[in-house]
């Protein structure tokens, strides 16, 4: 089966990929019928991030060779890879995705910090409740006490 699928090139940690059309039992880097183009994820500045023959790709597919699901996407969208609309979606994306989670953190970290100040309240509290409920204990001790007095008198 004809397939069309990246083929990887560049260094270790650089990845660079061919667009090559191939047969499916081949190795991933090994023979291909046609190459494509290229398409470069580390693309940054003026380097161009996706070159593409899709006039070859179209008749490719045409006699029936499978896009890989990642071809299968550049194809669709390389128009606006190439112009770099996609990044700037991406690069909005993670902007919305760090502001939903920052703002979590930080309503997070309010939230410990009242429960902090919330436990923290609840001890200086009881301590004035003991306060108060000790002379009530105190007061039938001392009542207590005299009691005792005369008994042990009364037993002499």
């Amino acid at each position: 089966m004809v397939v069309i699928r990246l083929s990887r090139a560049g260094a270790k940690k650089r990845p660079f990929y061919h667009i090559v059309v191939t047969n499916s039992r081949n190795a991933r880097d090994g023979r291909y019928i046609e190459r494509l183009g290229y398409y470069n994820p580390n693309a940054r500045g003026n380097d161009v991030r996706i070159q593409m023959n899709q006039e070859r790709a179209q008749y490719w597919t045409d006699k029936g060779a499978q896009p890989s699901e990642k071809v299968a996407y550049l194809i669709k969208n390389f128009a606006e890879i190439a112009s770099g609309k996609i990044e700037e979606q991406k690069t909005e994306e993670r902007a919305k995705k760090d502001a939903v989670k920052a703002k979590a953190a930080k309503e997070a970290a309010a939230k410990v910090e009242a429960e902090t100040k919330a436990a923290a309240e609840p001890k200086e509290e009881p301590k004035a409740e003991k306060a108060k409920e000790e002379p009530k204990a105190e007061e039938p001790k001392a009542a207590a006490e005299p009691k005792e007095e005369p008994k042990a008198e009364e037993a002499k």
